[in-house]
């Protein structure tokens, strides 16, 4: 199969990398990661991504779009869902663009993302663009993934990408306080 496989940052991929590789799957990788803030956060996950493809032969597409302020507006409603269509709308674009047969992507490693809507997002925008999304729950490996990340010294984050979960990764209402999703006046 001639798969495109979105990668959110190099930790994600060692396990899934590994297991296409075993199963003789040949694949390209894509980056695209406009919902990543702020923006040096970004960079460190795209030069981790870098080291990891220069140092394992493996053939990466970097679509450096940066759309701050669209994709901000995207967010702003269901974010988790929104990301994933935000980056897996565009993931199938190029497959089907560039001739793949199928895409996929490394969300599908870790625990911290919605699997659901991550498929949602995926076969929607396979039958939008008329390309197969291959789902796979890589997070069997995540264990072994971790410890890939950690031998190899990769640049490990610490909160999934968008800027409100680096938020709230921090900030925790006052008792009686605000929601941390309404707007304080």
């Amino acid at each position: 199969m001639n798969l495109l496989l979105h990668i959110c940052c190099a930790p994600c991929l060692c396990w899934p990398h590994r297991t296409l590789e075993e199963e003789g799957i040949r694949f390209a990788g894509l980056w695209f990661n406009p919902t990543i803030h702020p923006y040096t956060e970004y960079r460190a996950r795209r030069e981790s991504l870098r080291q990891y493809a220069g140092s394992h032969a493996l053939d990466v597409v970097y679509l450096d779009d940066y759309p701050l302020e669209r994709t901000l507006a995207a967010l702003a409603g269901e974010r988790c869902a929104a990301c994933y269509r935000i980056r897996l709308d565009r993931t199938a674009r190029y497959a089907r663009e560039h001739g793949f047969a199928a895409f996929s992507t490394t969300l599908l490693y870790s625990r911290y993302q919605r699997h659901d809507l991550v498929r949602e997002a995926g076969e929607r925008a396979g039958r939008e663009y008329n390309v197969q999304f291959s789902y796979r729950d890589f997070r069997t490996g995540w264990e072994q993934g971790r410890a890939m990340a950690r031998q190899l010294d990769l640049y490990r984050q610490k909160y999934c990408g968008c800027i409100f979960s680096e938020r709230d990764r921090f900030f925790k209402p006052p008792a009686g306080g605000p929601d941390r999703s309404e707007p304080v006046s």
